[in-house]
């Protein structure tokens, strides 16, 4: 029993481990297709008939797609154009495209190619020189990742219709907040957003309340709309590391929503510990400019059933020390496992 337990934490540890390419796995067949006929700049395995495999192979172009592929891995090449036509066979039927890691520009992306897409699942188009997000039809798309490009803006009303959406990449562009602006709204089933490493300023707005993930370290944001988290009652992961943010931009309480786990506020330019809720249990503030320690933020008032469910409080990197810690911490900080300061 304790084997099959470690077995099992290490296989859901690998899974969580791989945050952005999880295309390499192969998706269960849930009906065999007929055996296509592979294009010859490609590999279709026998045991994974409806793949077909053209990745890393110095390839130029898209090779023409042969009825019954539901999957398409296109990653590592030199592509630098898709030509219509090479979508004709599988316009219906193909649900998996991954594109990452190539040379493709809008201007080389005809019509009647991604366009024509109607059952597209995931599209993975990192790594790439696109300025303008490429939206298939499909509004069985649950999967989209377009990190690493040159995106300056994402316009309100590409996804409207994308009601199975439930994960947007595009951290490492060239967004602003105003080009992003409703870029998310009418999302109903949208968990997860990640736009990291960009130029915003304020958070993305008109995100839905669905939304249980949002990162958005590196970026210009210096301030907090009163009220916005309190818009994301499932929100649980919020990530605002390497930005502007300072106390005179967050409001009172602008952190205290009870759905948060985790908070990360390093590397920014608070002077004081922000206010949170007693349920939030992974803290992150190292490397700001915090000279006190304010546990009234972190616990109103202490008793046998009230007290912070901080597990991991950091720090270090700041203007405090342990000694700054008021006596009574050890009882707001009762499940507190670390606390770091150095």
């Amino acid at each position: 029993m304790l084997h099959l337990r470690v077995l099992l934490l290490a296989i859901l540890v690998s899974m969580a481990l791989c945050q952005y390419y999880d295309y390499d796995y192969q998706p269960a067949e849930q009906v065999a297709p007929p055996s296509p006929d592979c294009n010859p700049e490609c590999d279709c395995p026998m045991n994974f008939r409806s793949a077909m495999y053209c990745d890393s192979r110095n390839l130029k172009f898209i090779p023409i797609v042969p009825t019954g592929i539901q999957y398409l891995y296109l990653q590592n090449n030199g592509i630098e154009e898709i030509k219509a036509g090479v979508f004709d066979n599988v316009t219906d039927t193909l649900r998996w495209l991954v594109l990452d890691n190539n040379n493709i520009t809008n201007a080389k992306i005809e019509k009647g190619t991604i366009d024509k897409l109607a059952a597209l699942e995931k599209l993975f188009f990192s790594y790439n020189k696109i300025t303008e997000p490429v939206i298939p039809p499909s509004k069985s798309l649950d999967e989209l990742k377009m990190m690493h490009n040159k995106l300056t803006k994402f316009p309100s009303g590409l996804l409207t219709d994308k009601e199975n959406l439930t994960s947007v990449s595009i951290q490492h562009n060239e967004l602003t907040t105003e080009g992003i602006a409703g870029a998310f709204k009418g999302l109903k089933k949208l968990l997860s957003i990640d736009v990291s490493h960009n130029k915003l300023r304020k958070l993305p707005a008109g995100v839905p309340s669905s939304l249980e993930i949002l990162y958005a370290d590196n970026n210009e944001i210096d301030s907090i709309g009163g009220g916005y988290l309190n818009k994301l009652p499932s929100l649980q992961y919020l990530r605002l590391s390497h930005n502007k943010l300072q106390d005179s931009g967050i409001p009172a309480g602008a952190f205290n929503v009870t759905s948060l786990v985790e908070l990360d506020l390093s590397f920014n330019k608070l002077q004081s510990i922000p206010e949170i809720n007693e349920s939030l249990e992974q803290l992150y503030l190292q490397a700001n400019e915090i000279n006190k320690f304010d546990l009234s933020n972190l616990c109103k008032f202490v008793s046998p059933l009230n007290y912070s469910r901080l597990k991991h409080l950091r720090l270090d990197a700041n203007n405090i020390t342990h000694s700054h810690m008021p006596p009574e911490s050890s009882n707001c900080l009762r499940q507190a496992s670390e606390i770091q300061f150095e």
